[in-house]
């Protein structure tokens, strides 16, 4: 994977510059001439009572090529955040002042600083370097690289659930009969749904060295944690502060899930999740109730359409049941969305992401779910959507191309093709289940083995816990290619090979890998090829 092994080296070394372009602006901060760049240049230390900079992370803005916003937390209100930025050839450039926004959290009262830099005017397939930083706080740094123009091969990833790595639970050691010792320390488990895996993810995301991540939801259960009476506002600067290895460098792009739904958190939920994040489109948008819940972007030939399927969904799995909250207006934006982006002749690609799955074989879990089918199946045929990224379901699953529903009870979708080494996606859809980010709770055998699943149809008047229980119908599955019934956490690398006008074709060459350790060590999976045809492409008789 050649191109991956160059961005891990341009990252690498753009990482170390940006230490001495950091080290330089602390200097001209404090009123020192900036010294010239040199690997022994050391950082000026904060000042005490002054929070550092935490949870560096980055976005793509409205147009990936010329825009990126740089983030970062802190606990408590900072005087004069801003971004520095550079390049590695010309060194400490332009100083970016950054807005704060705030939230409170609904139940532990405490109050959450995220501070964003929006820069604008940048150069397409450009790195840049930048330090990050606020009175009193030494500067952390990292670099980017902005998205290409035009048909072009890159790199990008995708999973969901990942959770967040941390320990902060503390539970009594076992005694009596049971195998493992008492005594009087305790033992520290997690309130996150994390796992050692929610860590080593970003290591092997980070080994693949991809333009940008997608984060099909449910990032780090922070509503899972306040269920426990735990910190939510912990949980996510847990989240943060373990990926920023990996955000700090490159965008990870999110959609809503269930998991971000915190109850107390503004009438959906959802303002911690909107407070951390300012993604593209979300600065100009009218409704601040529903501001950055779903957004696109395009990078090269391809669309990314981020979705929140839970105003869909019929399932009860969020803090707070919130289905139709839009009143269907993400459906009208979607359908706009999806139209001109095929009537764009410079886009041959549209792949949208979300969290709850339209597919699905799991026998014990959520499944698919027949609200989200009805609401945008049709729209994904009609516009002809290449690829549906979700998560939700903790394992790894893939469907052969589909176009059409059966006329019965689940709107079962219909195959057109057989084959599960290569894709047509210009004749169907192909969809992915990639929920394996590092959630503990993995049901990789908890599948049919047989073509089936289970498809929620409806809620019923019984409650099962703080949720209303799901209806189900069994549906056979024509439309399963591939699942992964062994491994229990992975991610997939999509490599987009633009092809050329004179075969008329191009690619996306897909792997999912499982990983292992703190170093990230990848295994291939499932291999698979997504093709379709160029929309510039000579017409061929």
């Amino acid at each position: 994977m050649p191109i991956a092994r160059r961005s891990v080296l341009a990252g690498s070394t753009a990482a170390a510059a940006a230490t001495a372009l950091g080290a330089a602006g602390s200097a001209e901060a404090a009123g020192r001439p900036p010294s010239a760049a040199s690997p022994l240049l050391q950082r000026t230390p904060s000042r005490l009572g002054v929070p550092g900079v935490a949870g560096l992370h980055l976005q793509f803005g409205a147009d990936p090529g010329t825009e990126m916003t740089v983030s970062w937390i802190s606990p408590q209100s900072v005087r004069r955040p801003q971004i520095r930025l550079g390049s590695p050839d010309g060194g400490a450039g332009r100083v970016v002042d950054a807005e704060t926004r705030t939230y409170r959290d609904g139940l532990s009262r405490e109050e959450v600083y995220v501070h964003h830099a929006h820069l604008t005017g940048l150069r397409p397939n450009t790195t840049y370097l930048y330090s990050a930083g606020h009175d009193g706080a030494a500067p952390e740094t990292g670099s980017f690289t902005t998205a290409p123009r035009g048909r072009t091969a890159f790199t990008f990833t995708s999973f969901g659930d990942q959770g967040a790595p941390n320990l902060r639970r503390a539970v009594k050691w076992p005694s009596g009969d049971t195998p493992s010792p008492s005594g009087p320390f305790p033992l520290y488990t997690s309130s996150q749904a994390g796992s050692p895996a929610a860590a080593d993810i970003v290591a092997a995301v980070e080994r693949v060295g991809p333009l940008f991540n997608l984060l099909n939801g449910d990032l780090c259960y922070a509503s899972a944690a306040g269920v426990f009476g735990e910190d939510r506002v912990a949980t996510w600067a847990d989240w943060f502060i373990s990926n920023s290895r990996s955000t700090r460098l490159r965008p990870w792009m999110p959609c809503v899930g269930n998991g971000e739904n915190e109850k107390g958190n503004g009438p959906l939920g959802l303002a911690g999740y909107q407070t951390y994040f300012t993604l593209p489109g979300s600065t100009t948008a009218t409704d601040p109730e529903t501001r950055g819940l779903w957004y696109a972007f395009t990078v090269g030939a391809v669309r990314f359409i981020s979705l929140a399927n839970d105003d869909v969904a019929i399932q009860d799995t969020g803090d707070t049941y919130v289905h139709g909250y839009s009143g269907g207006a993400q459906r009208r934006w979607l359908e706009r969305e999806l139209k001109a982006a095929r009537a764009n002749a410079g886009i041959d690609w549209i792949v949208a992401f979300m969290h709850h799955p339209m597919i699905s074989s799991s026998r014990g879990g959520s499944g698919s779910d027949l609200g989200i089918r009805k609401a945008w199946g049709p729209l994904f045929d009609a516009y002809g959507v290449d690829l549906v990224l979700s998560g939700h379901e903790h394992y790894y699953e893939r469907s052969l191309p589909v176009r059409g529903t059966l006329p019965n009870e689940a709107r079962t979708p219909v195959p057109v093709s057989t084959r599960t080494d290569v894709a047509d996606t210009g004749k169907g859809t192909v969809h992915m289940i990639i929920g394996g980010g590092g959630n503990f709770a993995t049901t990789q055998d908890n599948l049919f083995e047989e073509p089936k699943g289970r498809v929620v149809v409806d809620l019923s008047k019984e409650t099962e816990g703080r949720h209303r229980k799901a209806v189900f119908v069994t549906e056979d599955a024509p439309w399963r290619a591939v699942q992964d019934r062994v491994h229990t956490h992975g991610f997939a690398a999509f490599d987009v090979d633009p092809g050329d006008r004179r075969t008329g074709r191009t690619r996306m060459h897909v792997t999912y890998y499982t990983f292992d350790g703190p170093y990230g060590e990848l295994t291939p999976v499932d291999t698979f090829t997504l093709e379709r045809p160029r929309r510039d492409a000579h017409a061929r008789h």
